[in-house]
């Protein structure tokens, strides 16, 4: 009889509780740096105007929301659109970085600034947010090397060397989601030109990372051919599970990784699902003759034809999310593919239109790290993809500009600049 509270006792201790999972992940989640390294939130801002503070800011983005997500350090996306590519574009991306700055300024309690590995650390020890920056689209350079200096020393950490438009010296993986997709269109330069290498190469002088999100194939390999610093995808997914040309192959997920880089994968839901690839293509097919009649209609007027394309895209029906697990799938592939070192997070929110079941805004982000633990990764190879993967990579992109302190600043023009 004495034996019978223990026995009554020990399945209690020898079961796990029903929660253990999700306190696992509550801890670690809370613990661990959590990077993300593209959010549009200066372009959801610019066209709302809204306090950050203030639940509901953007869609997908405020500070009591990415307090809730436990996130770290969001890059928040420069994006210059492509109607400013033959002029204007340096301004808009300066006016994005002011606003960026000013919007860090207003909240000192909540966010700080950040351009480095040991200030996102430091963010985290202090209990803030760490701003960083990341230019979206090469043309906002204005194919000029000093501007390109001059946004480093802005704080701009990261350039996206397209955008859905290949510019004067690197090509595009184009815009998929427009009604007449033809991906030969954007092969101007096959990957990068002269100038583009020197981009390139002039990035990893400064410190500045290379990012191949929205880039052809062709561009990839020039740039892992070229590079002297491990290159990333900001925010790209896997095309073995969506084949999107936004996406990356298995190919260049092995060659990334290998070179030390990481894949950052976008929960865009059709970024993430074959049938939703399918579907929206189907539907942005059947687009094209009534878009084709508006850029007869508007052919005097570009920036009207386009507008009105948009709306025909908009007014397409949606379809419903993937579940939020798809993310983790995505995340699983890439470790498959090129180890558990070379993916983390970049989810594209204020970006996108369709984000999971489950991973509607920055306050969900633990759900990942719940469905890792599920899925019975470690503790280490969580806090990896949460954002010590990144954090590796943007050291040794700072590494590799030390050892190149005594080269001087490229002085090379594009050709066509000189006429």
């Amino acid at each position: 009889m004495k034996l019978w509270p223990l026995i009554l006792a020990l399945p209690l201790v020898a079961a796990p509780a029903a929660d253990d999972v999700t306190a696992r992940a509550a801890r670690i989640h809370r613990e661990a740096i959590v990077v993300d390294t593209h959010e549009d939130v200066p372009d959801a801002l610019a066209e709302k105007g809204a306090d950050l503070a203030v639940r509901g800011a953007t869609k997908h983005f405020d500070i009591p929301r990415a307090k809730e997500g436990g996130l770290t350090a969001p890059f928040f996306a420069v994006y210059v659109p492509a109607s400013y590519a033959e002029g204007g574009a340096a301004r808009i991306a300066l006016d994005r970085i002011d606003m960026v700055q000013n919007v860090v300024g207003a909240h000192p309690a909540d966010l700080v600034s950040a351009a480095s590995v040991a200030e996102i650390r430091r963010a985290k020890r202090e209990g803030k947010i760490a701003i960083l920056m990341g230019i979206e689209g090469g043309h906002a350079i204005e194919d000029s090397l000093g501007a390109l200096r001059d946004f480093h020393r802005l704080g701009v950490r990261y350039m996206t060397l397209t955008h859905t438009n290949s510019n004067h010296w690197a090509d595009s993986a184009g815009n998929f989601f427009a009604p007449r997709f033809d991906a030969e269109s954007y092969r101007v330069h096959h990957g990068l030109g002269d100038f583009g290498r020197t981009v390139v190469r002039e990035m990893n002088r400064i410190g500045m990372m290379v990012d191949v999100s929205h880039v052809s194939d062709e561009t990839i390999d020039d740039v892992l051919e070229t590079s002297r610093a491990p290159i990333f995808a900001s925010h790209s997914s896997c095309r073995a599970l969506a084949s999107l040309p936004r996406n990356l192959t298995d190919d260049h997920i092995r060659r990334i990784g290998a070179k030390g880089g990481v894949v950052m994968i976008n929960v865009s839901s059709v970024f993430l699902d074959q049938g939703l690839v399918d579907a929206a293509r189907a539907a942005l097919d059947a687009l094209q003759e009534p878009a084709e009649r508006v850029g007869r209609q508007y052919e005097n007027d570009p920036k009207r034809a386009q507008a009105e394309i948009a709306k025909l895209i908009d007014a397409l029906p949606a379809r419903p999310p993937v579940p939020f697990t798809k993310v983790v799938d995505h995340i699983e592939h890439v470790m498959k593919v090129a180890g558990p070192d070379a993916v983390g997070l970049g989810t594209d929110f204020d970006g996108i239109p369709d984000p999971p079941a489950g991973l509607e805004d920055v306050s969900k982000l633990p759900r990942i790290t719940e469905e890792l633990l599920r899925r019975g990764h470690s503790e280490e190879e969580v806090r990896k993809v949460l954002g010590e993967n990144f954090l590796r990579f943007f050291a040794r992109v700072e590494e590799v500009s030390r050892s190149l302190a005594a080269e001087p600043p490229a002085a090379d023009l594009l050709e066509a600049a000189r006429k």
